[in-house]
């Protein structure tokens, strides 16, 4: 992968650990319990940003390569002038070279602007949703096993060198894909409703004021620790 990328996904990783970590500090205190992390929605939030960020980053550069930022510079004219020099023999005109015309400053584009935002928070929010959806009531049903219960529901969690040590981290013969695709169905606008109160403010703001893709992504991670931490605290519930 190009390098952009490698660096959006790894800051995008980090930050959804953390906003996991934060929010099991939150629920603990909402709950009055001493804090002991668990290892599980960690692992699945960080795992779920390392797949979903590539893809997200090249939908990014998709929109801004379709719906360029900034309006096209006109090319200013050139001019070009004489010097004439005058001897005693001759007249010699000899040419200067053009001075480069001022840099006029770019001027944003409204409507790609606004027609990306719009993309961003209905299609790319409507795939962003339901994939996330599916992909956690999945892997929450194929790491059932890791915790004392039965079905994956008990209090205890495994530790880290349980998960980690060997065996199968994913059991995915034990998810019941009906059962996550009604899951992911039931909650879908309610996420979607949730969203739309945060993201095109984020979106509106990474288009008028940051320019590269890179820089984007990094601020929307950024935002996205926020976020994680509300989606988190939801569907921990």
């Amino acid at each position: 992968m190009p390098a952009p990328i490698v660096t959006a996904t790894v800051q995008t990783a980090v930050i959804s650990a953390v906003s996991n970590i934060i929010a099991q500090a939150i629920s603990a205190r909402q709950t009055n319990t001493p804090l002991t992390l668990d290892p599980l929605p960690i692992f699945q939030y960080t795992l779920f940003a390392l797949l979903s960020t590539p893809p997200n980053f090249l939908w990014q550069e998709l929109l801004e390569s379709s719906f360029p930022a900034y309006h096209q510079p006109k090319p200013q004219p050139i001019t070009t002038t004489t010097t004439t020099t005058t001897t005693i023999d001759a007249v010699e005109a000899k040419p200067v070279e053009p001075a480069a015309p001022p840099a006029a400053p770019p001027r944003l584009n409204v409507r790609h602007t606004l027609l990306k935002t719009a993309l961003d928070q209905t299609v790319g929010a409507a795939v962003n949703t339901l994939l996330f959806s599916l992909f956690m009531h999945a892997i929450r049903q194929g790491m059932g096993h890791h915790y004392r219960g039965a079905g994956g529901n008990g209090e205890a969690v495994v530790g880290w060198a349980a998960l980690l040590g060997g065996g199968d981290v994913v059991r995915l013969g034990a998810v019941s894909w009906p059962v996550v695709w009604a899951r992911a169905r039931g909650e879908f606008w309610d996420l979607i409703r949730a969203g739309w109160r945060f993201w095109p403010l984020v979106s509106l703001v990474n288009y008028v004021f940051l320019t590269s893709v890179g820089a984007r992504s990094l601020a929307g991670a950024l935002a996205g620790l926020a976020w994680g931490v509300y989606i988190s605290l939801y569907t921990g519930k």
